[in-house]
């Protein structure tokens, strides 16, 4: 029996090795599937989130995705939530716009100034201030959300800047503002696009 020449095999050994590595590259190389998107963002987008960014939600609008409690944190009124959303928990929180006489007079009611500290407001309350605007409104999730979910659910962000720590994904159009840290998304603030505008 003849035995192919030693030039032979070593050929035979570099395709081989070569093929190895081709195949190994285009595994490397295949498209990713996409993240899940965040799946109760689709109905959030349209009842508070595009609503807040035209600068008409209001108090009542909001109290209506999810239930949570005033809380006077001198000077400011803010609305506090902790819910579930698709079975992920997170935690809301959003300011309550107030005129200079509505300031003063609840911070008399309460007897506070504005140097105390915050306490939660009566319930009776939420009924009565439900027309108010909400100015500002964070969500923060309370166990790991991956910010590629977030892509998927609203697209790339027109901006992407670097912080101390993270990075901040601004989408202007929407008032949104995403922190992101290690591929996680930390924290999510909507503002009227307005405001996000502003130089």
């Amino acid at each position: 029996m003849n035995m192919p020449p030693l030039r032979v095999q070593h050929g035979l050994i570099f395709v081989a090795v070569a093929l190895l590595f081709f195949a190994w590259g285009a595994w490397l190389m295949r498209p990713q599937p996409a993240a899940a998107p965040l799946p109760w963002l689709a109905e959030w987008q349209t009842a508070v989130l595009v609503p807040l960014a035209d600068n008409r939600l209001s108090l009542a609008m909001l109290r209506t995705q999810v239930e949570g409690e005033l809380w006077l944190q001198p000077p400011r009124l803010l609305y506090r939530a902790d819910w579930q959303a698709s079975g992920e928990p997170w935690t809301l929180e959003a300011e309550v716009s107030l005129d200079e006489a509505e300031r003063a007079s609840l911070l008399a009611a309460a007897g506070l100034s504005v140097r105390d500290a915050e306490q939660p407001l009566s319930q009776q309350l939420l009924a009565e201030l439900g027309t108010h605007a909400i100015v500002a409104l964070s969500l923060k999730p309370q166990q790991a959300v991956a910010a590629e979910r977030l892509v998927s659910s609203v697209g790339q962000p027109r901006l992407r800047l670097e912080l101390g720590e993270g990075q901040a994904w601004v989408y202007p159009e929407s008032g949104l503002t995403a922190h992101t840290e290690d591929e996680q998304l930390l924290l999510l603030h909507v503002v009227p696009r307005q405001a996000l505008k502003q130089p």
